[in-house]
């Protein structure tokens, strides 16, 4: 369910629609929730998970949502500068930088992620869970991980060159 529109600076990638039911004295009430994707294409992604009674309406509050919560990602030649692995719940996502030409090697949900913050060469593999949400969340974790060369210099006070 990978939806892509493009307002203003953000990219924006819905990564799944789901129809709650609450049951109520007349019937069933339903309600959406959304999970979206938003990022710059430069080194800036965030996610929202958002619900209201219609599907467009959801759409728009999880992506307002997933502005606010925007996490820098450093980016070296398209690709991350290191291997890294992290855990939400019980989903378990691995990254690995690519050389050029490689592409976006994922699955629909860290594809969003990594096509939102402009990542064009990378492997992923995800492990655990097949829910979206926490994958999702996993995998923005780990970008939030990642550190450049310069900034374990500066960490370490050494020069690593």
């Amino acid at each position: 369910m990978a939806n892509e529109t493009t307002r203003s600076e953000f990219i924006d990638k819905t990564v799944q629609i789901k129809r709650c039911a609450a049951v109520v004295k007349g019937g069933r009430r339903f309600s959406f929730a959304a999970m979206v994707v938003v990022g710059d294409g430069k080194g800036r992604v965030g996610w929202g998970y958002a619900k209201a009674n219609e599907v467009p309406p959801s759409v728009e509050k999880a992506q307002k949502q997933a502005a606010r919560t925007m996490v820098s990602v450093p980016l070296s030649e398209g690709t991350i500068p290191h291997m890294v692995r992290a855990q939400f719940g019980s989903a378990d996502v691995m990254l690995m930088p690519a050389g050029p030409g490689t592409g976006v090697i994922a699955g629909a949900a860290v594809r969003a992620v990594c096509e939102a913050a402009g990542i064009s060469n990378i492997i992923t593999k995800s492990f655990g869970t097949g829910n979206q949400v926490t994958v999702v969340k996993a995998a923005i974790k780990a970008l939030g991980l990642l550190r450049t060369s310069q900034d374990i210099e500066r960490l370490r006070g050494v020069s690593l060159t």
